[in-house]
């Protein structure tokens, strides 16, 4: 029962870091239809602001984490908003363009941070309580899986209440339902592009400072090694769908641990398995709208 527990949990953690990379990328597609390869470079960006600030200040307080955090957030932040005004803005009905753009600039970020922070990992320091556990059950989680948690589970709160209760939020979730009809009302939708690449790559920035804690370091492919996993997620929960990217990332989450201690290290295949049946089985996802 421990070795259950253990794995549902780590697995919970491991799916809050996943939702933090797709939710972005859910959004974006749902609404502006941008396949964003780049996301990951939000993330990685984040991940090396905050470990610069730790870096600076020391890394072993709570206000540290929490500044870091911040940062790192606010950093992938603005550079989503810059790569949507700069490069994705004048590429929209242009999809073959715009994967190309991404995709580049997905290489060449790589190849910036190998230039800046060289490619050897970069270990990150962190108060002590997220390097012990706490028992649950029998079973001793690693109390860095708790944060995890939590920082999703606030993000998507954070979210929801943005979709419903804001101005952008309504046109945001209108732009998802019919971006037409959006345009046709005479609702300028180019800002509201801006702020869900800005919130996505914030949700990116501050995945990256929790990336570095749950690896125990920062290094260039740390985003690009998350995106391939939060692509998944995306397909399996439902392109623009929200709630099916948290509960995908759980479900693949959790199977992936339980697949790598019960099948020999196997998750990798049993989630491609997975996304292979849901495409097959109802390829507009668990949530999405079918086209």
């Amino acid at each position: 029962m421990s070795t259950v527990i253990l794995l549902l949990i780590t697995g919970l953690g491991l799916g809050a870091l996943y939702f933090l990379v797709a939710s972005g990328l859910s959004l974006i597609y749902g609404l502006m239809g941008v396949l964003n390869f780049a996301h990951g470079s939000f993330l990685t960006i984040g991940a090396f602001a905050g470990y610069e600030l730790s870096r600076m200040l020391g890394g072993d307080s709570w206000v540290t984490l929490v500044a870091s955090l911040i940062l790192g957030a606010a950093v992938g932040g603005v550079v989503a908003a810059a790569t949507e005004l700069l490069l994705i803005r004048p590429l929209y009905n242009r999809h073959i363009e715009q994967v190309l753009v991404t995709v580049g600039l997905s290489l060449a970020s790589v190849a910036l941070f190998e230039g800046v922070w060289g490619t050897d990992p970069l270990y990150t320091a962190a108060p002590a309580w997220l390097d012990q556990t706490t028992v649950i059950l029998g079973a001793s989680i690693p109390n860095d899986r708790f944060m995890l948690i939590i920082a999703a589970a606030l993000v998507l709160l954070g979210l929801v209440l943005f979709l419903r209760f804001t101005r952008y939020g309504l046109i945001i979730r209108a732009g998802v339902e019919n971006r037409s009809m959006v345009t046709a009302l005479g609702i300028d939708v180019r800002k509201a592009f801006t702020l869900v690449f800005a919130i996505g790559g914030a949700a990116a920035g501050l995945g990256g400072v929790l990336a570095s804690h749950y690896f125990g370091y920062a290094s260039p492919h740390l985003g690009g090694t998350l995106l391939i996993f939060a692509f998944i997620v995306t397909v399996i929960g439902g392109l623009g769908s929200l709630a099916g990217a948290a509960i995908a990332s759980v479900v693949v989450a959790v199977l992936q641990q339980f697949a790598n201690f019960y099948l020999g290290g196997t998750g990798d295949l049993v989630v491609v398995v997975l996304l292979a049946v849901v495409l097959l089985v109802k390829p507009s996802g668990l949530l999405g709208a079918r086209a």
